[in-house]
């Protein structure tokens, strides 16, 4: 029999595969409620208002696996969870339709005017002409990113007679032509589309994603959607372009700040926003709710789980085999797919040396994990790696290889794009650390970690004093430095590290030195 606790508000009907099973007992009450009764619980389910702290884990010495009714896990210290040999689960797909029908509902009530339309009407007035709409068909849709949510909106915006365009930097050619969607560059969305949506999640790459030069890239007449996350577009520049007239109108349902203090956006006329309705449906809630119940009954059970957050509880000897590569393992992961910005079809993942006899499937998933990371608009770690990986259209192997180029243990990674292959070798010595060791048939020697600058460039005398002298001229201090090439006068490599970020600004300047052929920050 195992004891469950529901310490959030949560439909019967939605906990119904627990409230129905013989071997559980579910107890409905706040965590205050039951303070001298933790310790008794093998399950945790919660939504946004449960604070589920290092604190709470100690005190629930019984408990095996939390479950967030939702997709946020904000709430929950994953980390504390772990360490506490304790599993976290959520539900990802749970509000997916929701969003999407509250996106495209947005997107129809915008170019009908249909909210500033019934606000006339029902003040006693009758304004046909100046509510004069625009139709769905024939305008063409810019989506910029396209993870489930924007997958299904494509679905009905074709429905619609819609033409779809998609920013996506690593939407496979194949599953853009098996959605029937054309995927493009994020330029040709913003001077192509009609209507642009955002559905990205909010990273420093993505905030500000539509700012005042992007926007001025879009016709004139454009719409903007956000029911994504506060950020993406920049308030200041939308309220800009909106009284400008540059934007026909805007559709928002998430803000930098909720509820929203920015009194010069809310009263701007051909604005129609939400309080955050996208998940707020009867029947999302009622899914996610269903979600997590089943996941909760089905580990409790013995059975596998599909959405779980964090790593799986695993033997104390293998652990300790295994630990020197797991962050060798991840940083690999997040490297290469830095280093490689393009769609991914493939990857090969071959370990040799000692490495090779242990069980290296958790570290294949770290490094997955690690490398699918920066491309989806998910939570994604070693337990979902490979489903995300399915979905993403991306094939992966593992093999063991006879060859460990001189060192006792080496794991190589290779990917093959839709235009181009890279690969990378990593190492771990004991006296230093994780290695990286090879760069695309370069031989080079760094630490896998912190505010890196990698560059492909001429291998030719000034070149790395010219980095040197702009970098030295914004006060920005080189940490390390690694120099790689293959031949004298050919294509050479450095790798750099920093203290702290650089700016885009002293970027794009490296990006100028005659000789750089790319240059590309990287964060580990």
């Amino acid at each position: 029999m195992y004891k469950i606790l529901v310490s959030d508000v949560m439909s019967p009907e939605g906990l119904s595969p627990l409230l129905n099973a013989d071997n559980i007992e579910v107890v409905q009450k706040k965590v205050t409620e039951v303070k001298d009764e933790l310790d008794q619980f093998s399950a945790l389910l919660v939504r946004s208002a449960t604070k589920v702290t290092d604190e709470l884990l100690d005190q629930m010495k019984n408990l095996k696996i939390v479950a967030r009714a939702g997709v946020g896990v904000d709430n929950i210290n994953i980390d504390a969870a772990t360490k506490h040999g304790v599993v976290v689960v959520n539900a990802p797909d749970g509000n997916t339709i929701s969003t999407a029908e509250h996106t495209f509902a947005m997107m129809a009530s915008l170019v009908r005017k249909i909210p500033q339309a019934v606000a006339s009407t029902k003040a006693g007035k009758w304004e046909r002409k100046l509510f004069e709409g625009t139709e769905l068909y024939g305008k063409s849709l810019g989506i910029i990113g396209f993870g489930r949510i924007g997958t299904e909106l494509s679905k009905r915006a074709q429905a619609f007679g819609m033409t779809v365009r998609v920013y996506d930097p690593f939407l496979t050619q194949a599953r853009a032509d098996k959605l029937n969607v054309e995927s493009v560059t994020l330029d040709e969305i913003l001077v192509k589309s009609d209507i642009i949506t955002v559905h990205t999640p909010l990273t420093k790459d993505t905030k500000g994603l539509l700012n005042h030069e992007t926007i001025g890239k879009t016709k004139h007449g454009v719409f903007l959607l956000n029911c994504a996350r506060g950020g993406i577009i920049d308030e200041e520049a939308l309220v800009d372009y909106l009284e400008s007239g540059h934007i026909a109108g805007a559709a928002l349902d998430v803000f930098v700040q909720e509820p929203t203090p920015n009194e010069r956006l809310l009263n701007q006329k051909n604005l129609i926003c939400t309080p955050h309705l996208g998940a707020s449906t009867v029947e999302a809630q009622l899914n996610v709710a269903e979600q997590v119940s089943q996941e909760v009954l089905n580990f409790l059970n013995g059975n596998p789980v599909a959405n779980s957050i964090n790593l799986p509880t695993i033997s104390k000897e293998l652990y300790q085999q295994i630990q020197p590569y797991y962050e060798l393992s991840k940083s690999m992961g997040s490297l290469i797919s830095q280093c490689m910005k393009e769609p991914i079809q493939e990857m090969e993942i071959s370990y040799g040396g000692k490495i090779a006899d242990l069980d290296t499937t958790l570290l294949t998933r770290v490094l997955l994990a690690g490398f699918l990371r920066p491309r989806v608009d998910t939570f994604v770690n070693e337990v979902n790696a490979t489903m995300v990986a399915k979905q993403r259209g991306i094939s992966y192997a593992e093999r063991i290889s006879n060859d460990t180029n001189g060192y006792s243990n080496i794991i190589t990674v290779k990917v093959k794009g839709d235009r181009s292959s890279f690969y990378i070798k990593g190492t771990y010595v004991s006296e230093y650390g994780p290695r990286i060791v090879n760069m695309n048939g370069f031989n080079i020697d760094f630490n896998p970690t912190g505010n890196l600058l990698y560059t492909q460039h001429a291998d030719k005398p000034g070149m790395i004093g010219k980095v040197g002298n702009i970098l030295g001229d914004h006060g920005i201090n080189i940490a390390t430095m690694q120099v790689g090439r293959k031949e004298a006068g050919g294509e050479a490599i450095m790798m750099l590290s920093f203290d702290k970020p650089v700016e885009d600004t002293i970027v794009d300047n490296l990006a100028r030195i005659e000789g750089m052929e790319s240059i590309k920050k990287i964060e580990l």
